[in-house]
């Protein structure tokens, strides 16, 4: 069995007493059966440091974005498709919209949003695209920038089926997250119960939303085994069968990711 974890910052976990380094938090995944890992940017400037760390690990990919989130001081286009053009980089991102944590600065989020769609055309690599209350302007954003002409994934997916429907016919594929695992996402569960398994992700997020049984501390990428169960559990399907569809799905979308 393999399992991918498709959306990590591996960078940004708290290396210590827990886990030692990233060599001790991949071997603690590989235990598990996940076997390849995307590292995801979400600052130009802390991405050479994210690449530098790792590259001694052939496992993991990278991606090259500014989160939404992060829009001081803004994506610089140029640097962007500069930095995102090394063979590393398997996909533009994360970008995308977050009305909910930031609806002050829309318009500096939809100018980001389409600087990086349009890099991503140029350069042939899919999207990683984050969206929070934001369902109608990052559709909107897709359809007119051309996102369907590189492809890409929703990920850390909690909108509605709907829209995820309208992102697959764009050619775009879905991640979950351990959020699917908590006691008050029946929504969300019923989303993915409806989703088809041939554009079905799992991620982590780490070091982010820790799925049950971990709730409080720190997510790493073995615990996309336990996101993974979850859903063949809630689809009412072997493990080994979600995990076998959801890592091929990784690598048909991030076609320059290699085993």
């Amino acid at each position: 069995m393999l399992l991918v974890d498709s959306h990590c910052h591996l960078d940004r976990l708290s290396y210590g007493s827990k886990q030692t380094d990233m060599a001790d938090v991949l071997a603690k995944a590989a235990a598990l059966e996940v076997g390849y890992f995307l590292c995801v940017s979400v600052t130009q400037a802390q991405f050479p440091t994210m690449l530098a760390a790792i590259v001694p690990y052939p496992q993991v990919f990278a991606s090259c974005g500014v989160h939404p989130l992060n829009q001081d001081p803004g994506v610089d286009a140029a640097l962007l498709l500069t930095q995102a053009a090394d063979p590393r980089v398997v996909a533009i991102g994360e970008t995308g919209l977050d009305y909910f944590y930031s609806p002050e600065n829309k318009e500096v989020q939809q100018a980001s949003f389409r600087e990086h769609i349009r890099v991503a055309r140029a350069l042939n690599k899919p999207l990683i695209i984050h969206t929070r209350d934001a369902q109608q302007d990052t559709l909107q954003i897709m359809r007119e920038e051309g996102a369907d002409q590189v492809g890409g994934v929703l990920h850390c997916f909690t909108e509605s089926l709907e829209m995820a429907e309208a992102a697959m016919a764009m050619g775009f594929y879905i991640s979950i997250s351990g959020i699917v695992t908590f006691k008050n996402a029946a929504a969300l569960q019923a989303v993915v119960k409806a989703l088809p398994l041939e554009r079905l992700l799992v991620e982590t997020d780490s070091p982010y939303l820790a799925p049950i049984p971990h709730r409080g501390r720190e997510n790493e990428p073995a615990f996309v085994r336990d996101v993974a169960q979850f859903i063949a559990d809630l689809r009412q399907m072997p493990l080994a069968e979600l995990a076998e569809a959801t890592s091929h799905n990784f690598f048909e979308l991030f076609k320059l990711a290699k085993k």
